[in-house]
Formats: C-alpha cells, structure tokens, sequence
C-alpha cells in the first residue's frame, strides 16, 4: 500500500538518527502524501482494470477515464475511498516497521541457521525480513484496501454492470461512507469479502 514514491524518503528516516516512534509517524506522513498526489490515478486504474469487454461503457484510456470522471461525477470523485486509505497507511507503516526491526534484532541475537556473520545482515536476509514485515503490515491493512476500492466505483453509472461482466442489470453500488461500506459488505458477503484478492497481494509484496 505503500506507495514507491515514498521509499526514497522513508530510507532517509531509516538512516537518520531518530527514534521509533519518530520514524513511525515521518514514515506515516511520508505515505500518506504521496499516496494523496497519486490518488486519482490509482482511482482511475481501479476502473480500468474491472471493466471487461461485455461491459456496456468502456473508459478508451487513462486520460479518457480521468476527463470522464471529472466530467459526470466531478472533481471529489477523484479521490472516494481516500480515507480507509490514509487510515491505512498508518498500521501498514506502523507493523512493517516494528515487523521488520524485531526480525532484525532477533537474527543479529539468535544467529539462526548461520544467516548472521558479525552482527550484519546480507542482502538476501534483509529481502526476506523486508518481505515478511510487508506480508504482515498489508494483510493487517487490506479490509481498507478492499473498501477503498469499492468505494471508488460509487457513482459509477456503470459500476454494477462492470463488476458482474456480462452486462446484466444489478442494483448499484451506493455507500454512505467507510462504516457504511464495512457493514453493506460483511452483511451480504461474510467477513472474508474484506480479504478477497489477498494472496496475490501477498505475493506482489
């Protein structure tokens, strides 16, 4: 969720002196702006990439689907499902953080398996630390993915007919906001709605 327009910052704070909690709240902040600047593009490429061929409105492109979006639901559209997303960003930063320094610690003191050679980590087990913290921060975070996402189809004339594919009339998608979606979503589909598509973002990370 961590958008990779932070990462040069964020490695900034890793090497600058400051304390956990002061690198928890810059990395926060530094995640949460520039997932704000690259918002309505990943809005716009959550439509892109649900439409199908059957789908009775096709968006032609990027440009063409953002000038359509301002156009019908205005400029705000852009940016629906922005909060889960910036309340998000905080227990993401957060486990990835605490994750990935307590794995760190605990091999430079266990020196399990012979992975650690004077008190320094290599290359291939700082990856795997990196991925494991990821896994754990995304999967904690994801029910807000999944209604950020949901939410960025309110509005949609279209949305109904795209996400079932085939064209069929459905009731359209209308949430209040964030709660409202949570609560629509478990009632009608059970709690493991909020973790669908979760392995392959698992896998991403």
């Amino acid at each position: 969720m961590l958008p990779v327009t932070c990462v040069p910052f964020v490695m900034w704070i890793e090497d600058a002196q400051l304390t956990p909690l002061l690198r928890l709240g810059a990395g926060a902040c530094a995640g949460i702006i520039a997932m704000s600047a690259t918002y309505p593009m990943d809005m716009v490429r959550g439509r892109l990439t649900v439409q199908t061929e059957n789908s009775p409105y096709r968006y032609r492109g990027m440009f063409h689907a953002l000038s359509t979006v301002l156009r019908e639901e205005g400029p705000r559209a852009l940016y629906k499902g922005w909060l889960p997303s910036v309340i998000g960003v905080i227990p993401y930063v957060g486990l990835n953080f605490a994750v990935y320094e307590s794995l760190k610690d605990w091999l430079v003191k266990a020196k399990p398996f012979g992975l650690i050679e004077d008190s320094e980590l290599s290359v291939t087990t700082r990856l795997a630390c990196g991925a494991a913290a990821g896994t754990v921060g995304q999967t904690v975070a994801y029910p807000l993915d999944v209604i950020r996402r949901r939410m960025q189809m309110v509005g949609w004339n279209n949305a109904a007919s795209v996400i079932t594919g085939d064209g069929r009339s459905a009731a359209p998608l209308e949430y209040t906001g964030m709660i409202d979606a949570f609560r629509k979503t478990v009632r009608h589909e059970g709690f493991g709605a909020l973790y669908k598509g979760l392995v392959p973002n698992s896998v991403k990370s």
